[in-house]
């Protein structure tokens, strides 16, 4: 009697202690954006844009599409900008960029930089190239981001197209002598914004000519021209055609420069959860140019294994992450700090939960991170895949009820790459690749059966009685 009472109280002990315990991550550590430490144009292509730019602006100016310089009858006062990279309305993620490169200040080469804040996070070349703009990198899963369409290029502040460049390859791994995608804008005070590496036929369907709002679409985040990876360069000339560092700081000393040219300038180092996510597996990072494989999963059968990360931007050494999971009946099953030791600008940290703990409860879960202050929680089902309430939007399922044969019809023509059941504990039971419409069920035991539907534009369940 007194054995049994010791187990007891020490499974009791265990279960409160590895609440609370610290888990290692089973794997991550800083992502490095292959940083173009090259010429993102060349002279030659960037005088070539140039002139171009003029010759539009000429004409969009005899047009009265531009007011002239000399008409102006206010100050010539630069717009604020709002930041040029957004996410599209269907990426899951909470952010989806970090920075690899500011304006370099340093006019000496090679190896000799300052950015705006006296720091080293710009490049310059043994040509005598100095970085003239942002790179904002896209993080994490940039190929599959660019794939995907998730990340956007926007228009930081009200203006008017003066030039467009499209048709080129967008999936640059090296350096090249491409020319990239790009479109660039001249504001109120005849300042212009250039957007460049954008993905190839992604770009806004207005022309030269035609007016854009602070935020609008330009282009998806690619990796064209001479570039390494997707990410945008994001360059700014001011009214006389210099070239403008759009952050005030120590190092930044330029006449063309003397104020923020933000609506809310960003700090130099800007600690952030870029997404919280759940995996099948531990997301495979390809060589470029093949995309990753995030082996993204939201609904996990019974007796799966659950793979959990976090993807950071500007990581601090010093600081920790809070990381939290939550049963269906929003009881902590596990609760830790992860303690971050070195400093990056992008990193990523996973951990893996088995279907022991798992399986304790059926339904949806939510893990959290708290990260400076800042929470991100994702939800992900285990055992219980849900139903789609835009089921019946999408497809047709009849009959439903049936004992031998059903048929499911796309009403949006979406491309269909598998069909599976499950049973009401999320056990997998059928999986159907190649069918012709018509599957045959008779195999199944009668019951109450989950049908998940994958396509290309995504996953949808909806519930089916076999009889």
């Amino acid at each position: 009697m007194k054995t049994n009472i010791l187990i007891i109280l020490c499974f009791n002990f265990l279960n409160l202690s590895y609440a609370q315990n610290y888990r290692f991550p089973e794997g991550g550590g800083e992502y490095v954006m292959s940083n173009n430490y090259n010429e993102c144009l060349s002279e030659e292509q960037r005088l070539q844009i140039k002139q171009k730019l003029q010759q539009s602006i000429t004409r969009l100016e005899s047009s009265g599409k531009i007011i002239q310089k000399s008409k102006l009858t206010s100050p010539l006062i630069h717009p604020l900008f709002i930041w040029p990279v957004d996410k599209s309305d269907s990426t899951p993620y909470n952010n989806v960029w970090s920075i690899s490169n500011h304006v370099d200040h340093n006019p000496n080469f090679p190896n000799a930089i300052q950015d705006w804040n006296c720091g080293s996070r710009t490049y310059d070349t043994s040509s005598g190239y100095n970085h003239k703009g942002i790179d904002i990198f896209t993080w994490p899963f940039s190929l599959f981001q660019m794939d995907n369409n998730q990340a956007i290029a926007v228009a930081a502040a009200d203006g008017v197209i003066i030039g467009k460049d499209d048709g080129n390859y967008d999936r640059s791994c090296s350096f090249n002598s491409n020319n990239w995608n790009a479109v660039y804008i001249s504001h109120a005070d005849g300042s212009q914004t250039w957007y460049g590496h954008l993905k190839n036929g992604s770009l806004t369907n207005k022309n030269p000519g035609d007016t854009v709002v602070a935020g609008e679409f330009l282009g998806v985040v690619g990796s064209s021209g001479n570039s390494t990876g997707p990410h945008l360069h994001f360059e700014v000339y001011n009214n006389l055609n210099q070239l403008v560092d759009t952050y005030t700081g120590t190092c930044n000393n330029w006449s063309s420069s003397t104020d923020s040219w933000w609506q809310n300038q960003k700090p130099y180092w800007e600690p952030k959860i870029n997404a919280v996510l759940s995996h099948s597996s531990a997301p495979q990072f390809n060589s470029c140019p093949t995309s990753e494989n995030p082996n993204l999963n939201d609904n996990f059968t019974v007796g799966s294994n659950v793979v959990v990360g976090i993807y950071l931007a500007d990581q601090l050494a010093g600081t920790s992450v809070n990381l939290v999971m939550r049963r269906p009946d929003n009881s902590v099953l596990a609760n830790w700090n992860f303690n971050l030791v070195d400093q990056y600008y992008a990193s990523w940290w996973y951990w893996t939960f088995s279907p022991i703990e798992m399986s304790q409860q059926l339904g949806t879960y939510q893990f959290t991170a708290t990260y400076q202050g800042n929470s991100v929680t994702h939800s992900f089902n285990y055992g219980n895949l849900g139903i789609n309430e835009n089921f019946n939007q999408k497809f047709d399922l009849f009959p439903n009820p049936s004992s031998d044969v059903i048929i499911i019809e796309s009403k949006d023509n979406l491309i269909i790459n598998n069909i599976k059941f499950f049973d009401l504990l999320g056990k997998e039971v059928a999986s159907f690749n190649n069918f012709q419409e018509q599957i045959r069920i008779s195999s199944l035991s009668n019951g109450i059966y989950l049908i998940r539907v994958s396509t290309s534009d995504g996953v949808y369940s909806t519930k089916f009685v076999k009889n």
